[in-house]
């Protein structure tokens, strides 16, 4: 028999079972579908969370004063007798020992806090933070809707966030419009691009970190700063640049692991973690659809199970006629490639 004379056999069959190799095939295409519907889903959701963590740079590392640690019934006691965090703060000392730290190329002494903000009649809370201006620009990550960074130079200018900008109060905020915050008036020299996303920029006020400790409800002394934030040359050598900042860290301020008082984080071990986690998610939903998949392969080794036992009648007739073994599976696997 000709390949060509066994397809059209096949295909006439698959023909009269219309209902059976429908049921076939659809089961198939539910499998097929729903492992492709979970990966696109699983691999979107992880890159839009990518994109999120994006914005906080991932060759960045914060030093935060405090540090939690289990303290009470069955550990060792906190200052107060119970669990506790300690909480310091980081000052010029730190500055310049984080400096000295190889791969280290930026350091950022930050002061943040809160304080009103009054447009015209309108008051709102709003969340400052206070730059070293000679650095910031290399450290930050968002982009700017209008006008521009904070510039050495800059005492009464600030940079705020898209929403702030544009959803708070009646009037959107302009470039070069003055605005007063703790009492202090500033002149908006930058708007931020919406950013979203975690650590985002859309509400916050961005100064010079003296003009922040001015406007600011909690006080914060001048050489002290709230946090740090590291820029380093390499993103993939963050976990080793954060062990030896923190090893040096704790010489400087004569800690151990046991009354360290501060927190290093690098967040590129953060998207790490997090990828790692939607990956072993997506392969979990994915092993979950491909049993669909498995079904419908299930579906087609039955149709032919039964489409060859229904047949003997036929296979014999065409054994009689001269076709050969080859032949007659050949039929059968074009017939069940139809499906498949």
């Amino acid at each position: 028999m000709k390949t060509y004379d066994i397809f059209k056999l096949s295909l006439s069959h698959v023909r009269k079972s219309k209902m059976r190799s429908w049921l076939t095939i659809i089961g198939i295409v539910i499998g097929v579908a729903a492992i492709v519907a979970i990966i696109s889903i699983g691999d979107g959701l992880q890159a839009s969370v990518q994109k999120s963590l994006g914005s906080l740079g991932a060759d960045l590392i914060t030093v935060s004063p405090g540090y939690s640690r289990a303290t009470g019934a069955g550990h060792e006691p906190g200052p107060q007798g119970g669990g506790g965090v300690s909480t310091v703060n980081l000052t010029d000392k730190d500055m310049n020992v984080i400096k000295q730290v190889p791969g280290v190329i930026y350091v950022n002494g930050m002061v943040s806090g809160r304080s009103n903000m009054i447009l015209g009649t309108e008051t709102t809370s709003v969340s400052i933070t206070g730059v070293d201006i000679t650095v910031w620009r290399s450290i930050v990550t968002t982009e700017l809707e209008s006008g521009r960074y904070l510039q050495p130079g800059d005492s009464n200018a600030v940079v705020i966030g898209y929403s702030l900008a544009h959803d708070v109060f009646l009037q959107p905020i302009t470039q070069n419009r003055p605005v007063t915050i703790g009492g202090k008036t500033f002149k908006v020299v930058g708007i931020f691009a919406q950013s979203g996303g975690f650590g985002g920029t859309d509400n916050a006020v961005y100064m010079p970190a003296d003009s922040a400790r001015d406007v600011i409800t909690s006080t914060v002394e001048r050489n002290h700063f709230t946090s740090i934030t590291v820029k380093i040359a390499d993103q993939n050598l963050a976990d080793s640049v954060k062990a030896d900042l923190e090893q040096k860290l704790m010489m400087s301020r004569h800690v151990n692991s046991r009354t360290r008082d501060f927190t290093v984080t690098a967040f590129a071990s953060i998207q790490q973690q997090i990828s790692s986690v939607f990956q072993a998610i997506t392969l979990f939903l994915g092993a979950i659809a491909a049993v669909s998949l498995l079904v419908g392969a299930v579906g087609i080794a039955n149709t032919m199970f039964m489409s060859v036992m229904e047949r003997t009648r036929q296979i014999g007739l065409l054994k009689s006629l001269g076709a050969t073994d080859n032949e007659v599976m050949k039929l059968f696997l074009i017939e069940s490639g139809l499906f498949g």
